[in-house]
């Protein structure tokens, strides 16, 4: 099934976004818009989902270039083309391995609920909500890694410090690098970019499309839709605290024998 290519992806509308009147969301998406990702993360929404199966099912990595065969006509996509359409970032670090650590320790720091250095292997509850939601963003629609949103990965938090800290990135060698993996067979990557494969293959001459599909709403962040996000951890947070262990209380045999075992001390 195609929808499978975009069922946990998130896109951005920015215009909307922008205008909320949650600060810390809005400061937030503005860190993401000067990443370099806003051409890539909101672009218009369109879906082709036949020809989804067909370029992931006839796509490989051929000299550097991913190619695929769609509705019987061949396809080349170039990192340049990504590039270009998108208009994604070129200068900068090509490989998160290569994240400054400082960063990543500033980051930590600052993205803590508790104001502790967040665990780069625990769960991203430890995180300001607005952090959260962005771990979820840049894991579902730029890394589409397939496991638990809800852990935070070296590479989820790079991600995170590369928009946090302003780190400047070259997201045409990242976001092609990840197409790459997509279509080679063996690989653990996830397949996505279904939106912007979508667009792409609009512009691929002689290629005839058939009806397109709509992406589902709930998928797209809006203004609305983040406020449901907002509620929705809330609420969680709220049922968590509700249904919280008891501290245990000590039984009076035990607390006498502490004593009795602190006066021997003495």
């Amino acid at each position: 099934m195609a929808s499978s290519f975009y069922s946990n992806s998130q896109h951005v509308d920015f215009d909307s976004v922008l205008a909320m009147g949650d600060q810390g969301m809005v400061s937030m998406f503005q860190g993401l818009m000067a990443s370099g990702l806003a051409g890539f993360l909101g672009c218009p929404t369109v879906i082709y989902e036949s020809e989804l199966v067909d370029f992931f099912s006839n796509g490989s990595v051929r000299d550097g270039f991913v190619v695929s065969t769609v509705n019987g006509v061949p396809i080349e996509i170039l990192e340049q083309l990504l590039v270009e359409t998108f208009e994604l970032q070129v200068d900068g670090l090509s490989e998160l391995s290569e994240m400054p650590h400082d960063k990543i320790s500033e980051a930590r720091r600052i993205v803590s609920l508790s104001g502790a250095p967040v665990s780069l292997s625990g769960k991203k509850g430890q995180m300001k909500i607005e952090y959260r939601l962005l771990c979820d963003i840049m894991a579902k629609s730029i890394s589409v890694k397939a496991g638990s949103f809800n852990a935070i990965t070296v590479e989820k938090f790079s991600l995170i410090t590369a928009v946090f800290c302003s780190v400047k990135m070259n997201w045409g060698r990242i976001l092609f690098g990840i197409l790459k993996k997509m279509v080679t067979s063996g690989t653990k990557q996830a397949k996505g970019f279904a939106i912007q494969i979508s667009i792409l293959l609009e512009n691929v001459p002689n290629l005839e499309l058939g009806e397109a599909s709509e992406f589902p709403s709930s998928k797209i962040l809006t203004d609305k839709t983040v406020h449901r996000y907002i509620a929705i951890i809330d609420k969680s947070g709220a049922q968590d605290a509700v249904v919280a262990p008891k501290a245990t209380k000590v039984p009076k045999k035990r607390s006498a024998l502490f004593l009795l075992m602190y006066r021997y001390q003495k």
